[in-house]
């Protein structure tokens, strides 16, 4: 088994199991909830049962990601997973707005909340969410939809402690209070750290250019011997890992393997100095020499 193929397992199982996870914990903080009358718990319970929704679509585009190319999808489906991210983000920020109006009401209109039972069961939900979030924390790190189900997870962990701190307080203090502003701060960090996941995946799925040094990558090609100018160059990504590169490269009047040769040393210096993973090289000998590096007419594709 590659090694590719052992991480998409890996995977996979991770979700299944942050599923079962996510799945405990809304049946759990909805009966709390109920019975201990805390809005923080309800909105806790709410935000779980999305989050389960999430990892299960989330694996849906997974699975569809690991898909390989077709006539149809010629760069096959990597970016099920960029559409997930975009979406459970989205959503995200929808279920953190609902809470914060949720949470000005019961601000303006105060209730009984049984400290008690908050406490025992945000406790386990802390538990529980901190398990799913070490799960899925290693995928995150170079997978946006990974990253978007982690930070679902994330959130629910900060909003069960902070959950935990706000029953303390009720059970001895009686404040209140607490369990609505508790929900308020949490669900502006949610959507302080879903921005820039809806940035990034709207940016690749708006095909914006990927963050790398142009200007060196530039300075680099004209070094190669026998490239005389770089122009018309277009680079995107096809999700958060693989880039597309693209350009018009002027050359002498070569013959065909010479000119391979050149093209060679290229796709070296482009796949192992800036992980560039799919390059096109359109080969010319004075046609376009005087266009910028990137193309700067009205008019391009």
């Amino acid at each position: 088994m590659s090694e590719h193929e052992h991480n998409a397992e890996l995977s996979g199982k991770r979700f299944f199991e942050v599923t079962v996870l996510n799945a405990v914990i809304t049946i759990v903080e909805f009966l709390g909830g109920i019975f201990s009358g805390s809005l923080s718990l309800l909105s806790d319970a709410i935000h779980n049962l999305g989050d389960s929704l999430s990892i299960i679509f989330s694996y849906g585009a997974h699975v569809i990601s690991q898909r390989k190319q077709t006539k149809t999808n010629t760069y096959g489906f990597k970016r099920a997973q960029i559409l997930s991210a975009l979406f459970n983000s989205i959503f995200l920020v929808v279920i953190s707005l609902f809470l914060i109006i949720e949470a000005i009401d019961r601000i303006q209109h105060s209730e009984k909340v049984d400290g008690v039972i908050m406490l025992v069961v945000a406790v386990v939900g802390t538990v529980a969410n901190a398990l799913s979030t070490i799960l899925l924390s290693k995928g995150a790190e170079h997978n946006l939809n990974m990253k978007a189900t982690y930070l679902h997870l994330l959130s629910d962990a900060l909003s069960s402690f902070g959950i935990i701190i706000g029953a303390i307080l009720i059970t001895f203090f009686n404040w209140t209070i607490i369990d609505p502003l508790i929900t308020i701060a949490v669900a502006c960090y949610i959507m302080w750290e879903s921005w820039p996941v809806i940035r990034k995946s709207v940016g690749i799925l708006m095909e914006c250019a990927p963050n790398l040094d142009y200007k060196a990558i530039h300075q680099d090609l004209l070094a190669i011997d026998g490239v005389k100018c770089v122009h018309h160059v277009h680079a995107l990504m096809v999700d958060e890992n693989s880039v597309v590169f693209s350009a018009h490269v002027n050359m002498d009047d070569l013959r065909l393997s010479q000119v391979q040769e050149i093209y060679d040393k290229i796709n070296h210096l482009l796949t192992t100095k800036y992980g560039i993973d799919h390059i096109t090289i359109q080969p010319e000998t004075v046609r376009g020499e005087n266009e910028d590096f990137f193309y700067s007419s009205k008019k391009d594709i």
